[in-house]
């Protein structure tokens, strides 16, 4: 049975994965963007691939109270260093209360900079991160590395 289980999973990651495109040279030249926008258009895929990240977070038996992701208001920021320049991001203020168990969901992990600046971010507030999940990891690029959570990826390239 848990042969088939896995087997089942690793055909859902498959299915997940041919739904990836590859942008070459986005967002500057060299760089082979992995646009998931196919996997967001198709309802069934879409769905598989939030049901295995939920499986991933039940199969660790860690309680989660928030999943981090984008809202209006007034917000606390964070800049980080990504492959190709800088970025920011922001939490609001209230989202997140002291010592709330917190999943960081990406699409896309590849030197690390972005997750690990949302990891950052969490701290800053107070949060406890309990792990972090990608549809994509870039594993050549190496940025689990650059994490102290764990992390978790669907597809690797």
């Amino acid at each position: 049975m848990a042969a088939e289980n896995a087997q089942s999973k690793q055909a859902r990651i498959d299915r997940i994965k041919s739904f990836i495109l590859t942008c070459p040279d986005f967002p500057k030249p060299g760089i082979p963007f992995k646009d998931i926008m196919p996997i967001v258009q198709n309802p069934d895929v879409f769905s598989d691939t939030i049901a295995l990240l939920e499986e991933h977070i039940k199969e660790t038996g860690v309680e989660v109270d928030i999943v981090a992701g984008k809202l209006p208001g007034e917000t606390v920021k964070c800049s980080y260093a990504l492959e190709y320049g800088q970025d920011t991001i922001e939490i609001q203020k209230t989202a997140v209360k002291p010592d709330q168990n917190v999943v960081i969901v990406d699409d896309l992990i590849a030197t690390g900079g972005t997750m690990a600046g949302a990891c950052t971010l969490m701290e800053t507030v107070q949060a406890n991160v309990v792990g972090c999940l990608t549809v994509v990891e870039l594993d050549y690029l190496k940025g689990r590395e650059n994490l102290k959570h764990a992390l978790h990826s669907l597809v690797h390239y």
